[in-house]
């Protein structure tokens, strides 16, 4: 819980700036001017061989010169010249640098800027320094008055901050909200991102006290897990809200399948969203606006929008609007209805929209506005004024904010036109209450609202990679797979594919393969008629593309026809594709049955995605799928069901009783059990998956693979590591007292507080190296909701009077270079000395060193006797550290 070792670029000290120079048109002199107009208060040292004097400061000839010590390197030198610079800073201890110039991996001459970024980066992490770029504008911390940017403005102070990859975009941003008096906690441009991503300055801005609300705008993702940990810290935190470049660009991979066929990269982007907890917009205007509502605290707690309007046109605008944004138009509840039948004349509208008629009285405005707030079935309310002959803006403004005392939903107002509804925007202002130009607008403002709290509830679920009292054959699947794999084969035949949907409890067609008219005979005889009969080649993904399946044979002499006859067109038209006979199924012949289709694709940034929806020949046609990231649990599976139409289809309608809901769920989970343990699945089909009052039954399976990238780190295929389940243990104590060991989860926040609180304060002391009383509600945030690829925390649990105790806790994180990590373990007064900290703690070694850190390390007071013994116990090197008489640092090379 140090400082973030981001905090010396944001606020350095000392910077010295390589290519300073007074001339305007230059990226130094640029970056000069405005740290010398922004006011920066620390030294700065221009550093440029042809200048004696910059802006009338000294200008050294080479950093030798530079006798004080450097916070942070400034570089807009040509890039040849950058690898030795940050050899030279990192010599004299600098922390990082910035840098601006261009010509890497982006360059034209692509295999030499590439060789040169990465000679950078070696020189920079050789001498522990991070570094920001290349061919980036730059950061801007406003609070601090640093602008190291080549911007023509910088920012004003204020509570929101922006992440770019887009160096232009950045300025365009700062430039728009200038105008509009916002202002930033601070400003990063990305640029290449050779080291500094996302996650980094995410993590860093999660825990900034000036920050209130997080802006990213995004082209493009390199490291999705990074990404994904970063997003999830400091979504968990605070609001962030998200503007990506190219949602309609033609997609880059060959659809093998019916999903990857239906997914696009702009889908799996929202999915990635959902499970950060983030919200997206689609315009630089709308991020402004989410970010600014969601900072404001406003929350909602569903999707469903009351509109009180007093003219029909504006109310048809934002019911269209809501639906396409899918925002739920409430139904007026019968005691509403009643409520505005008494101050509402006759003619009112009776339904959402309520339109209150245009000669509305401020009176029968705040009136509406109460009732649709009070209503049960609503959980926010636009209200939308126009001005006519009649209408008093600025009355009803005050009658709307009157009325609204009392309720915790949220109340939005578009109060139409300008200049005469002017003064009733700043009286809403002042209540603290939103107001938009128009209705849509208005609309977006809730939907926000409402992706947010769903967004949320789906950040703080960690499910584990199995299902509960999961009974899969993790190992018989494999060994399936890696035969095929064995003989060079993409895809698995249609019986494998079948098979591994068994080893998954995964119910399917009964299937038999004939390789003759007289065995398709047999085979069909034995399953009894009707059945369909399939082609089986490993060349042919898709049957009924190659004409490859027949339907209905009812007796054995079709079915040895059938044969005949199918193997003969596919050969015809496949002339190249190897057959090996026929596959033969029971035909499906329930009538309440609904076609479903369940897929899986792996996309080439964020891996495997699961998609839900409407199955059947026609599935391109219609379209209709949601997708999730595993892995998933019950409340994503309905959460995934309830996005699409096929969730309608599923319900009783006209003579169909309802399906079995609780099966397809149990499918989904299934599927996300098998992309979790299996990374060599690539895309899997089912469809359709017939589900009916009884059950599901899958009628056809395609399942394409290919080695995984890396077999030897477990779910790192995966954009968000599960909970690790496999970390649970029961062990015994010295005394014979069995205690659960399992990693730590958000639902564990209240015996978290009530460990910490019942710590002595000589223990807290310990631990912390502060004075602390109780946790603070970003340390609880920070210790439960963790990120598992990260960091680990092991909670020691016993039960007492029926309820869960935590008795110990350890834990680690991973650092900044990726390769070792800082722990800490505290266990309560009341059990220590009874060998619960050297069984957690050798557990979370185990867990680090399988994680694959070289090195754990961290810091005990030099009074705690008993955890030196400890760790000196478990292999720690123990020395003093440095500028210190009373603290040990300690580490183990793992």
């Amino acid at each position: 819980m140090g400082q973030h070792f981001l905090e010396r670029l944001f606020s350095p000290a000392a910077v010295a700036l390589f290519g300073a120079s007074e001339r305007g048109d230059s990226v130094a002199g640029r970056v000069m001017h405005n740290l010398i107009d922004g006011g920066y208060e620390g030294r700065i040292f221009p550093i440029n061989p042809k200048y004696r004097e910059v802006f009338g400061r000294r200008c050294y000839g080479s950093l030798s010169e530079v006798t004080e010590p450097i916070d942070l390197a400034i570089i807009a030198t040509p890039a040849p010249t950058v690898p030795a610079i940050i050899r030279e800073c990192g010599e004299r201890g600098a922390h990082g640098a910035i840098v601006h110039s261009a010509g890497f991996a982006e360059a034209h001459e692509k295999t030499t800027g590439q060789e040169l970024e990465k000679a950078l980066i070696a020189e920079a992490h050789r001498f522990g320094m991070r570094v920001l770029g290349p061919n980036c504008l730059g950061l801007m911390r406003p609070s601090a008055k640093f602008n190291a940017t080549f911007g023509k403005s910088g920012a004003r102070p204020g509570s929101l901050a922006l992440i770019s990859q887009s160096g232009a975009l950045c300025t365009a941003i700062v430039d728009w909200a200038e105008t509009r008096a916002i202002g930033f906690s601070g400003v990063v441009s990305l640029g290449e991102a050779a080291d500094i991503d996302f996650g980094d300055v995410l993590d860093y801005f999660a825990l900034d006290e000036q920050t209130k609300s997080i802006l990213l705008y995004i082209e493009g993702i390199r490291d999705a897990r990074a990404f994904m940990s970063g997003l999830r810290v400091a979504a968990r935190f605070k609001p962030v809200v998200v503007v990506k470049a190219g949602r309609h660009a033609e997609g880059s991979r060959a659809a093998q399948s019916h999903t990857g066929a239906l997914v696009g990269a702009d889908d799996v982007f929202d999915a990635v969203l959902a499970r950060a907890g983030a919200v997206r917009a689609i315009t630089i205007e709308q991020l402004f606006a989410a970010a600014q509502l969601l900072a404001a605290e406003h929350r909602v707690g569903g999707n469903r929008l009351a509109i009180v309007t007093n003219a029909g046109g504006p109310g048809v605008l934002a019911t269209d609007r809501a639906v396409d944004l899918d925002v739920a138009v409430a139904a007026l509840a019968p005691q509403t209805i009643e409520a505005l039948n008494a101050v509402l004349p006759r003619n009112w509208s009776h339904a959402n929209p309520v339109d209150i008629l245009g000669d509305a009285s401020p009176a029968q405005f705040g009136a509406a506005a109460e009732a649709c707030l009070a209503d049960p079935n609503s959980d926010g309310v636009l209200v939308i004024l126009t001005p006519q002959g009649m209408t008093d803006p600025v009355e009803s403004a005050r009658a709307v904010i009157d009325r609204r005392k009392g309720t915790a939903k949220t109340l939005l107002t578009s109060w139409m036109g300008g200049t005469q509804v002017l003064p009733a925007r700043e009286l809403f202002a002042q209540n603290g209450i939103p107001s938009f130009p128009t209705p849509e607008r208005a609309v977006e403002a809730f939907s926000y609202l409402a992706s947010y709290r769903r967004n949320q509830k789906l950040l703080r679920q960690v499910p584990g990679p199995m299902a509960p009292q999961s009974s899969a054959d993790i190992e018989g699947a494999k060994l399936i797979i890696e035969t095929a794999l064995a003989e060079q084969r993409g895809a698995l035949t249609g019986i494998e594919a079948y098979a591994v949907l068994s080893a998954f409890r995964i119910p399917h067609a009964q299937v038999l393969q004939a390789r003759s008219p007289s065995e398709a005979m047999v085979a069909a005889q034995a399953l009894g008629f009707p059945v369909a009969l399939k082609i089986a080649s490993p060349d042919i993904l898709h049957k009924s593309d190659a004409n490859g399946v027949r339907l209905n044979i009812a007796n054995a002499q079709a079915a040895r026809a059938a044969y005949q006859e199918l193997t003969e067109t596919v050969q015809r038209l496949r002339p190249t594709a190897r057959i090996s006979g026929v596959t033969i199924e029971r035909m499906y012949g329930r009538s309440d049955g609904r076609e479903l289709h369940i897929g899986v694709m792996r996309d080439d940034v964020f891996g495997p995605v699961v998609s839900f929806g409407l199955g059947g020949t026609a599935i391109e046609v219609l379209h209709d799928r949601a997708i999730a990231l595993p892995p998933l649990n019950s409340l994503i599976a309905q959460n995934l069901i309830q996005r699409t139409r096929a969730a309608r289809l599923l319900g009783a309608f006209r003579n169909l009783p309802p399906a079995n809901l609780a099966a397809v769920e149990q499918v989904l989970l299934a599927i996300s059990e098998m992309v979790c343990e299996l990374p060599q699945i690539r895309e899997l089909d089912i469809n359709p998956l017939m589900a009916d009052q009884d059950g599901v039954i899958a009628l056809d399976a395609r399942i394409t693979i290919e080695p995984a990238a890396t077999p030897a780190m477990r779910y790192a295929h995966m954009a968000i590591h599960p909970y690790p389940s496999h970390l649970v243990s029961r062990v015994q104590l010295n005394d014979g007292i069995d205690v659960l060991i399992r990693p730590i989860r958000p639902e564990d926040a209240e015996i978290e507080i009530a460990f910490v609180h019942n710590l002595s304060p000589e223990s807290k002391y310990m631990r912390f190296m502060q004075t602390l009383k109780e946790l603070t509600p970003e340390m609880l945030l920070r210790f439960t909701q963790i990120d598992y690829d990260r960091e680990l925390a092991l909670v020691a649990i016993t039960e007492q009077d029926g309820k869960e105790v935590e008795i110990a806790v350890t834990r680690y994180a991973m650092n900044p270079d990726g390769e070792s990590c800082e722990f800490a373990l505290v266990v309560a007064d009341a059990w220590q000395r009874k060998g619960v900290g050297a069984r957690l703690l050798t557990q979370l070694i185990e867990a680090a060193r399988v994680r694959g850190f070289r090195l754990m390390e961290g810091q005990v007071l030099a009074q705690n006797a008993p955890m030196i013994a400890l760790v000196k116990r478990l292999g720690f090197h123990v020395k003093r550290s440095p500028g210190t008489q009373n603290v040990c640092d300690v580490n183990l090379t793992l």
